[in-house]
């Protein structure tokens, strides 16, 4: 719409979408990682901007369990799947801000103890699960005559949604103006299962092919949302063009280089809300850029939760999430002795893989004055590192988007990171000459280049207005969900336009 007055110029709104997101997962119903804060934020900063939102996720039962407030509205669907027919029941729930949330309840498939597997591994019905999941997104949006403007699919447990409305519902009069979107969190996560299973997707086998879903002989579901959306998203700009090349395209790169034209990086959000030292609940003083001295209050109290005793002006370094390899704990192994030498203090809190447990056990009981390592996920705590430490490490070896180096921003925490994906994207170099800047990175994926700008960091910290100016930079920074959401708007309203150029039919090979 155009509103103006006498001797003004046009002002043109973004139209008002109808829109519908699918994700397997979402705060503050159930959570995995990264894929549930983007799913539950990201409908709320649409809905904001005046957009009518809806998200629809299976109803897990830790939901079920959970206390959530939820309606059985009646209405159900049945999916024929391995020569039977299984139902899925909509109920109703909301997010805090109203936006509507469709629970699609299956309790065969969803009321599990853990949402994709177990310790030993992934659900052996996996397909089966997920394809129903899809599946039953297309036909209870028929059944309610309820087909948006925009479709917008997260992760391969909703890449069948694609080729199910782009080949199978083409001529579906509903879905005629419906654009898809689809949105990748982390490409090594494709969702392959073999051939056999092509039966529980719905879907002819003409798809099966090279141009298609086919994978090495395999069903993929994540390549489904790529080749058949109407606009690819990814959660960092870099981390769009990463996924290009051979290093950290997961054997997808050439279809994604087919499609660069359609792939859009859009860096995730931070809820501040939830991570504004402001107002957080969890730190012993709040502050502000201009009230910095409570930070300090923060660190004594970070140091007490850990029980370490440090000398005064030591630089505390802090680490929050997942121990494995792609967060970069292998060159943490390798150069933890020398940075501890260097003069500096760490603080790690996370659980992963059992090999990088074991050995920070190991090393915090050698170096009790130096390293505090808790194998655990401690909310409060994860704030109070972000709060207490005075540098935030990230060495990734690749890292889509990262948020923690987002809050840590927020906090004054000067992250020193590795130049890959979303790191790469929201840190800049400090410079001491310009006083721009508001972090550190390095380039190669070594020790030594992690030890290097560790030590570049420190010599920051020891002159004070560098160190006072890098931290101001920091928490200027302005990573929100309503700036996502401006960039989300102009890839739907392509979408859109795709969708009736083709007819509203027709995937992209």
């Amino acid at each position: 719409m155009a509103r103006h007055g006498p001797g003004e110029a046009h002002v043109t709104e973004p139209k008002k979408l109808e829109i519908v997101m699918a994700s397997p997962e979402a705060v503050p119903f159930a959570k995995t990682g990264g894929l549930a804060d983007v799913a539950g934020a990201l409908p709320r900063a649409l809905r904001a901007r005046g957009h009518r939102v809806r998200l629809v996720i299976p109803y897990y039962g830790c939901i079920l369990k959970g206390g959530v407030r939820a309606a059985d509205t009646g209405i159900s669907v049945s999916i024929a799947i391995s020569n039977r027919l299984e139902t899925a029941h909509l109920w109703e729930s909301s997010l805090e801000d109203g936006t509507p949330v469709s629970l699609l309840r299956n309790d065969a498939y969803y009321d599990r103890p853990e949402l994709y597997g177990t310790a030993g591994g992934d659900y052996h019905d996996n397909a089966e699960r997920f394809c129903f999941f899809a599946r039953a997104i297309v036909a209870m949006l028929k059944r309610t005559s309820a087909a948006p403007d925009i479709l917008h699919c997260h992760d391969w447990q909703t890449g069948l949604v694609c080729p199910l409305l782009k080949v199978v519902e083409r001529d579906t009069p509903i879905f005629g103006r419906t654009g898809v979107v689809f949105t990748i969190h982390n490409l090594a996560y494709q969702g392959l299962f073999w051939h056999y299973d092509m039966h529980l997707t719905g879907l002819p086998w003409s798809v099966f092919v090279p141009d298609g879903i086919e994978f090495y002989g395999k069903i993929n579901l994540l390549k489904a949302g790529i080749v058949y959306s109407d606009a690819i998203t990814t959660v960092s700009r870099r981390y769009s063009e990463e996924i290009q090349g051979p290093e950290l395209g997961c054997g997808l790169a050439g279809v994604l280089r087919r499609r660069r034209g359609d792939l859009h990086g859009i860096l995730n959000g931070a809820d501040y809300r939830q991570w504004d030292p402001a107002n957080d609940p969890h730190i012993a003083e709040r502050y502000t850029a201009d009230t910095l001295d409570g930070k300090r209050r923060c660190k004594e109290d970070l140091l007490g939760a850990y029980g370490l005793s440090l000398p005064p002006g030591t630089p505390l370094v802090g680490m929050v999430g997942r121990m494995a390899d792609q967060k970069g704990y292998d060159l943490i192994a390798a150069a933890l002795p020398r940075l501890l030498e260097s003069g500096i203090a760490i603080v790690i809190l996370g659980k992963g893989e059992e090999k990088y447990q074991r050995l920070l056990r190991r090393l915090a009981k050698g170096r009790p004055d130096r390293l505090g390592v808790k194998i655990a996920f401690d909310n409060a705590i994860a704030h109070k590192v972000e709060a207490g430490a005075d540098y935030y490490l990230m060495p990734s070896l690749y890292e889509p988007c990262g948020l923690n180096q987002i809050y840590s921003l927020r906090y004054g925490t000067v992250p020193i990171v590795r130049a890959t994906g979303g790191l790469d994207d929201t840190v800049t170099p400090y410079d001491p000459a310009t006083g721009a800047g508001n972090g550190f990175k390095f380039g190669p994926y070594t020790a030594e280049a992690l030890h290097d700008a560790v030590v570049r960091a420190i010599a920051i910290f020891e002159r004070e207005p560098d160190w006072t100016r890098i931290r101001r930079n920091a928490m200027a920074c302005d990573f929100s969900w309503d700036r996502a959401a401006r960039e989300y708007e102009r890839v739907y309203l392509a979408a859109v336009s795709s969708a009736l150029g083709r007819g509203g039919g027709g995937g992209r090979a």
